[in-house]
């Protein structure tokens, strides 16, 4: 279904009324009528009001619009009914009562009021204005138009032209209007005006009382001023219509006015609520007018007097929802705040305030106290905070400025748990992005007897007061927050507490009032106010380049952000240890204590600018001994100079910060370098601190230590080179396996070549004890030169061991009769011609211990030996072999000792051991004996022998030449432990 619409591009133009009939008015009234001017067409054009006899030539210039009124075609506005009901209506329906039309300075003056009183004179494309007639001139005119008679009409709308009548001189007055257009096929418009001014000895000077915006049920006066011309006293009788007379009285009733006077009659308004239905005809419900005539009857004048009350009349109603609170379970450790609406039903701003508050109720903003205007609906925040586990019922009154009373009944139970927080609200400094900042809390377990008179006992409500014993607590953090607690869960003893650290990733004891939880919430956990909304999500790897350079980029253009987390802290009684496998404890929710965490990040003030922008430093595998180096880049992106400080790296620690700074000027970059040396294998991580005024830059330190998994072929890490002869050299090969993933550098040298020879300083070892011993030689060459080297610095400390010898044979074993310290000493070489008469006796030292505990039972012989060897040598020598023999065996056997063998040989590079063992001969004294304490053995000798047990041998070797031995014996009995 279609309709075709016809639009006219030109103006085309009308009036609504040809002939305005005024009636009769007194003279020196004022009456006002309208008429109207409409465009129907699609085009405008500008327009005029003249008198008929004028003539006039339309401008070509455009000029403001100034109008009286402006209408759209049609639109019905207040103003429509407002005049139409006392003009119009008047002048139809009662023509002969010229007294029912409000004067031109009333008028004017009810038009400026309704605007003061929150009625505007604008509504939905009507536009009113002060309605002023044009000012007497010589040639004083009945009628008038409005201040404005000319502008601009614009397509499809009306223009309303006051037309106003003040009769100046009895009679019948007419006049002759025209409407000229610039727009040349727009025809000239013409109407006429018609109205009777009549002479009255009788009148009144405010025909149109304003009583403004009232309010039921309250009070409202004004006094009339009636005048006469008269020269006789008149009698005057007051009169309001009859369905207002529950509503308004005239007093008095009745009176007499003196000849050329005045006399005044006292209006009282009391609207009731039934105004409404009282006033009927009177009263507009839709927009609250009240437009009641009164009436003035004067003896002798056939013709009564009028006058109208105007009043807008509006209800003094506060309505406060919802009807009823409930702020369920609220512990006294918090506050629970929760919303409701104030709103005004009159049309009148109106002041209240909630008045005996109690203590434990707070009402925000202005402490419940303000002004609410028109029509106004406020948010209030009512705030209970209980101070005892008790049922509260209680009402919040709220009085007006008129003294009514609007009241809201209220609940809730007060709840005291038996944990308590340390603190209830934390506020984080700002920090900066990927910044952490800490907290500290205490969880206090303050429960210690059940005397409920000589404190409050936790408890819920008026139930069971909470059992005395060890309570624990469980927070309940928000998913993906940046918050960690430590520990999340435990138990605290009564008496007790228990330490949280709160950090924030990214103090103050409670004051009244000072953690709010929303009521009604349908989630425990707060986020900040502006959630920003869905979006479709990619998941990036941290590890990605597009990661990284988002990261980067919103470190630089971050501006900020505030969350606020509300954490809940769970609380059940017993112990976390007591729980039978993962047996969940019974946690009651109204018990729930609530942590509120306010959460400032700011944007950084330094950044790193290399790698990305990572702040991980990842030096990788180092092998132990070696050292990496990374460089980081760090850039001061703030508008000010910053000055630096550094955390302190732990000094044993494997991480060294080389060039610290101490300034960054704005905008500049500097390069740290830093290093990572592990010595041993591990992983290790430290955080470097880069703190200046405005946050701080943490710097996570990565590296992990590898040992040099480096294996030796030499077993038990010594290396004996054995016998080597004088001025000839022997040589050993060991193998190095290097078994880790890494290469490893190595150097060998002698402990006494480097810088740690601690050799060169140590005592004799003959001042040294026994157990101190280790009978190491270094010896230099001539020329001051290392015979061996070793990889000491990494992995291995190898001894070396070796000797030197003029011939080919040698004996090794015994105790040491030298000093085992390093010599230069050269040794004189032997005459070879004079070997033989150089040779003498060379002492060897072997002492046995024969250890017997038990008298009553037989030890073992005290065992030694004794090596002999034959060095191999590159010298041509007609002997291959080294013999040996030892003499006085027949005295030694007799003394106790056995030797195996006594006489022998030894094939080149080879050795032979010669067994020495010692068993106390029967007349050997040993002293008396007598039992050791308990767990020291079998017994202890109280008297000592006279003197240990000493023998003597020779042992001869023959080689290339013959060497003499004479070996001491010294035996002795050992019988403590």
């Amino acid at each position: 279904m279609s309709c075709e619409v016809l639009v006219t591009f030109k103006p085309m133009l009308s009036l609504d009324k040809e002939l305005i009939d005024f009636g009769s008015y007194t003279v020196g009234e004022t009456a006002i009528r309208t008429i109207t001017l409409t465009n129907t067409g699609g085009l405008g054009t500008r327009f005029r009001f003249l008198l008929a006899s004028e003539t006039c030539e339309m401008d070509t210039s455009q000029s403001a619009l100034k109008l009286s009124s402006i209408f759209t075609y049609e639109d019905k506005s207040f103003y429509d009914k407002f005049t139409t009901s006392f003009s119009e209506h008047q002048m139809e329906g009662n023509e002969s009562s010229p007294t029912d039309v409000p004067s031109q300075k009333e008028s004017g003056k009810l038009d400026v009021k309704e605007q003061e009183e929150g009625h505007p004179i604008e509504s939905e494309g009507v536009t009113l204005t002060t309605i002023m007639t044009i000012p007497p001139n010589e040639e004083q005119m009945e009628f008038s138009l409005g201040e404005t008679t000319e502008g601009d009409i614009g397509p499809f709308s009306s223009i309303k032209v006051p037309v106003i009548f003040t009769p100046i001189v009895p009679g019948t007055v007419q006049n002759s209007f025209k409407v000229v257009f610039k727009n040349q096929q727009c025809p000239t418009l013409y109407f006429k005006v018609v109205g009777v001014a009549i002479d009255v000895p009788v009148w009144v000077l405010k025909p149109n009382v304003d009583l403004k915006i009232c309010m039921y049920d309250r009070l409202y006066q004004d006094s009339i001023l009636v005048h006469t011309r008269s020269k006789a006293a008149l009698r005057l009788k007051f009169e309001v219509c009859k369905e207002l007379r529950g509503h308004m009285e005239l007093l008095p009733e009745t009176g007499y006015i003196q000849a050329l006077s005045s006399y005044s009659v006292q209006l009282k308004f009391l609207p009731r609520h039934s105004l409404p239905e009282d006033a009927g005809k009177y009263f507009d419900k839709e927009t609250r007018v009240l437009e009641a005539p009164m009436t003035i009857w004067v003896a002798d004048q056939i013709k009564p007097l009028g006058f109208t009350v105007h009043a807008v009349v509006t209800t003094s109603d506060l309505e406060l929802s919802p009807a009823g609170l409930d702020f369920g379970y609220c512990t006294i450790y918090e506050a629970i705040r929760t919303q409701i609406s104030l709103c005004n039903h009159s049309l009148l701003p109106q002041e209240f305030g909630f008045v005996g508050l109690p203590k434990f109720v707070d009402i925000q903003p202005n402490d419940g106290f303000g002004t609410i205007l028109p029509l106004e609906t406020l948010q209030l925040d009512v705030i209970f905070q209980p101070t005892k586990a008790k049922e509260y019922n209680f009402e919040l009154i709220c009085k007006s400025e008129i003294n009514r009373c609007f009241k809201l009944a209220c609940r809730a139970v007060g709840v005291h748990p038996p944990l308590e927080l340390s603190h209830y609200q934390i506020k984080f400094a700002a920090t900066s992005l990927y910044d952490t900042s800490v907290a500290t809390l205490y969880v206090i377990n303050s429960h210690l007897s059940m005397n409920s008179l000589t404190h409050s006992v936790p408890r819920i409500g008026s139930e069971d007061a909470f059992p005395v014993g060890p309570t624990s607590f469980e927070f309940l953090l928000p998913p993906d927050s940046p918050i960690t607690i430590s520990p999340l869960v435990g138990t605290v003893w009564p008496g007790k507490s228990q330490k949280e650290t709160v950090t924030q990733r990214k103090d103050q004891r409670r004051p009244s009032f000072s953690m709010l939880r929303l009521q009604n919430q349908d989630r425990l956990l707060q986020a900040s106010a502006s959630q920003p909304p869905e979006v479709q999500k990619e998941d990036l790897a941290s590890s990605s380049q597009e990661y990284q350079s988002a990261q980067a980029s919103l470190t630089r253009s971050f501006q900020g952000k505030f969350d606020k987390f509300v954490v809940p802290c769970v609380v059940a009684s017993g112990d976390t240890k007591d729980r039978k496998g993962t047996e969940p404890l019974s946690f009651s929710p109204h018990n729930t204590l609530y942590l509120e965490l306010w959460c400032p990040a700011v944007a950084p003030s330094i950044v790193v600018t290399s790698d990305k922008g990572k702040t991980i430093i990842n030096f990788g595998d180092i092998a132990a001994g070696h050292r990496g180096i990374k460089k980081v880049s760090i850039q001061n992106i703030s508008p000010e100079d910053l000055d630096l400080e550094y955390s302190v790296l732990n000094p044993d620690g494997p991480f060294v910060l080389l060039n610290p700074t101490i300034r960054l000027p704005s905008g500049e970059t500097q390069v740290l370098d830093l290093s990572f040396s592990p010595r041993e294998s591990v992983l290790a991580q430290e955080t470097l601190d880069i703190i200046t005024k405005k946050g701080t830059l943490s710097l996570a330190l990565m590296g992990t230590g590898v040992a040099s998994t480096i294996t030796c072929s030499i077993e038990g890490d010594v290396l004996n080179m054995g016998y080597v002869i004088a001025r000839e050299s022997v040589s050993l090969g060991f193998k190095l396996q290097n078994n880790s993933l890494l290469p490893i550098k190595f150097s060998m040298q002698l402990d006494s070549l480097s810088s740690r020879s601690r050799d060169q300083h140590r005592l004799p070892q003959f001042l040294a004890s026994p157990d101190q011993r280790t009978e190491v030689v270094e010896p230099h060459t001539q020329g001051h030169k290392p015979l061996y080297s070793c990889p000491q610095k990494v992995s291995h400390h190898i001894l070396l061991k070796g000797a030197a010898r003029e011939h080919m044979m040698f004996v090794e074993g015994g105790d040491p009769l030298d000093v085992p310290v390093e010599s230069l000493t050269v040794i004189p070489p032997f005459d070879l011609e004079h070997r033989e008469e150089a040779e003498e006796l060379k002492p060897i030292l072997v002492t046995l211990d024969y250890v017997q505990l038990d008298p009553d039972t037989q030890a073992p012989p005290a065992t030694r030996e004794l090596q002999v060897g034959c060095i191999r040598t590159t010298q041509l020598s007609a002997k291959k072999t080294v013999e040996f023999s030892m003499d006085n065996i027949a005295a030694l056997q007799h003394k106790g000792f056995t030797i195996e063998p006594s006489k022998g040989s030894v094939e080149r590079g080879q050795t032979k051991a010669i067994s020495i063992s010692w068993t106390p001969p029967i007349d050997f004294d040993v002293g008396a004996w007598e039992p050791f304490p308990p767990g020291e053995g079998w017994g202890a000798s109280v008297g000592e022998p006279d003197h240990p047990l000493m023998a003597s041998a020779l042992l001869q070797l023959r080689g290339d030449v013959k060497e003499t031995y004479k070996v001491l014996f010294v035996a002795q009995v050992v019988t403590g432990p």
